[in-house]
């Protein structure tokens, strides 16, 4: 008798095509291969299913699903138990042939499908492991139907073994018939190339995810003070992001994010400042004023002594003269002397950068550039034009052209990532990626867009951006600050139209600022924040960039 349960060839079709539909649109991979064993049980009405595929290295068959009905036996898929069954060996240790007295291999080496009426009776296969599994399980083992599962390629990327056709009426154990052999191993294939294909999606998918983090080593073997960032704002991002899904009463009670829009939100952040890998490390990691490849400053130090040996040498030839007044020569080469030193410290601090620097600080630089060092023969200024250029800078340590340089990175972040064509489910990437620097007023860059046109993913990579660098512990132009300071700072911005208002005001009550610096920052920065004085804040009426 037929182990089909379905009386006739439409209602068998019809099956069938929900079977495969439901294969097809299957995202997890596990699901899909527990899919595929129940459909295939369903279809033969077999008792028990195992799914094998092969091992990355090629050389086992590793039980994936197991199904076994009468004994209650469920393993893999979305039972989240792991099959207790050691691998199967395809090659022999010492020939390195394949192992073809085993039936599974030999389904899987040939490429063909073999089916057994009874194991017991059979003498073509050792069905030693069979055995075991009986004499454990008091079970008794009949009929086997092993299909190999074969790619696109044509390639044997592993196996479905049905176990025990059942009679549909009377239940008792049957052979798998020749009619059953044939639609199985159509379902097989089938699941094979779908199968193959969510395997090709997902080593694309780690490629795609090992290129980007690839790209974020690159910027941190380049520079140091950048690779927790690129690192941290994708965390400090989807935190955000989650907490903003996870808001069923507030302001984002209707935001929602599908697993493709939170991955395509993963792989934005990850590259927001991709364009970095073009910007110069001595501009991108300039600790002081005057840093280049090195430091100027040392070259300022040398001159200054060389300007005190000089004062030191006139006052000793001036003593030497004549009825020379040793101790007022004296008493003046020491204030020269002395002033040296206090010109050398006021340059030093000048060259650390600040908050702001006063006019009459920048015009006591322009007068020491007016000093002289004789050199070689030759006279020098103490500070070259350019020395006094950067240590004129007002705030920081970076002139407006090297900050021009640095906010290219934008530029070159949009146009590396709107070059790269994206897949249809990632096309927001650019957009997510390329926004932080935007303002709610227009004013940013690159674009100059309003960012309150822009998506809420895009808006909220900018909160996370600016607090991840303003809490950050590995710059060397600045002291890490306080999650209270940088808060503030964050208000100040929601207050200036910089920042999405509504964010800023869920970033603190979702308080996932705090959840990320229990994370990442170190206890010493952690302290109370005034939440309610950040709520408070109204921003400044909106001067949108032209009018």
């Amino acid at each position: 008798m037929s182990s089909n349960i379905y009386t006739d060839t439409a209602t068998l079709v019809k099956r069938l095509s929900h079977i495969g539909n439901a294969l097809s649109i299957e995202r997890d991979r596990d699901t899909l291969l527990e899919h595929i064993v129940l459909a295939a049980k369903e279809i033969s009405c077999a008792d028990g299913g195992t799914l094998y595929l092969v091992s990355p290295e090629g050389d086992m068959l590793e039980h994936v699903i197991v199904r076994t009905d009468s004994l209650k036996l469920a393993f893999g898929g979305t039972t989240g138990k792991h099959p207790p069954f050691k691998q199967l060996h395809i090659y022999d240790y010492e020939t390195g042939q394949p192992r073809l007295h085993r039936q599974v291999v030999y389904a899987l080496i040939r490429k063909e499908s073999v089916n057994i009426d009874d194991v017991y009776q059979s003498e073509r296969f050792e069905f030693v492991g069979t055995r075991e599994f009986d004499l454990k399980y008091g079970f008794r083992t009949r009929s086997v139907l092993t299909i190999p599962l074969l790619n696109h390629r044509e390639e044997s990327i592993g196996c479905i073994q049905l176990i025990n056709a059942k009679d549909p009426e009377t239940g008792a154990s049957i052979p798998f018939s020749e009619t059953m052999e044939e639609i199985v191993s159509s379902l097989a294939s089938q699941a094979a190339v779908i199968v193959d294909k969510e395997t090709l999606i997902g080593e694309q998918k780690t490629l795609l995810e090992s290129f980007i983090k690839m790209m974020a080593a690159a910027i941190d073997a380049k520079s140091p003070y950048t690779g927790a960032h690129c690192v941290r704002v994708p965390v400090l991002t989807e935190m955000l992001a989650e907490a903003a899904c996870q808001d069923k009463e507030g302001f984002f009670h209707d935001f929602a994010l599908t697993e493709d829009e939170k991955y395509e939100l993963h792989i934005a952040a990850w590259l927001h400042d991709c364009g970095k890998i073009v910007t110069p490390v001595h501009i991108m990691d300039k600790a002081t004023k005057l840093e280049t490849i090195h430091d100027r400053i040392d070259a300022i130090r040398a001159r200054m002594e060389v300007r005190k040996l000089t004062l030191k040498f006139d006052c000793l030839n001036a003593m030497a003269q004549d009825g020379a007044d040793d101790d007022a020569l004296a008493a003046a080469c020491e204030r020269a002397l002395a002033q040296c030193d206090d010109d050398l410290a006021f340059i030093e601090t000048a060259n650390i950068g600040s908050e702001f620097m006063a006019d009459e600080s920048i015009a006591r630089l322009k007068k020491l550039g007016e000093v002289t060092v004789e050199i070689g023969g030759k006279p020098e200024p103490l500070l070259t034009e350019n020395e006094v250029y950067n240590l004129s800078t007002r705030r920081g340590t970076i002139t407006p052209e090297e900050r021009q340089v640095m906010n290219d990175h934008m530029v070159h972040t949009v146009n590396m990532l709107e070059s790269m064509p994206w897949p249809r489910h990632l096309q927001r990437v650019p957009e997510y990626a390329c926004g932080h620097h935007e303002k709610m007023d227009g004013t940013g860059y690159p674009k100059g867009v309003l960012a309150g046109t822009m998506s809420i993913p895009a808006r909220m990579m900018a909160i996370a951006d600016i607090f991840e660098a303003l809490t950050a512990v590995d710059r060397p132009y600045k002291k890490p600050k306080k999650i209270s300071e940088a808060m503030a700072i964050i208000g100040q911005f929601k207050k200036s139209n910089h920042l999405d208002p509504n964010l800023v005001d869920f970033f603190v009550t979702s308080k996932t600022y705090r959840k990320y610096a229990e994370m990442f920052l170190d206890s010493s920065q952690i302290d109370e924040v005034d939440e309610q004085a950040i709520l408070d804040i109204i921003p400044e009426p909106m001067r949108i960039k032209g009018d």
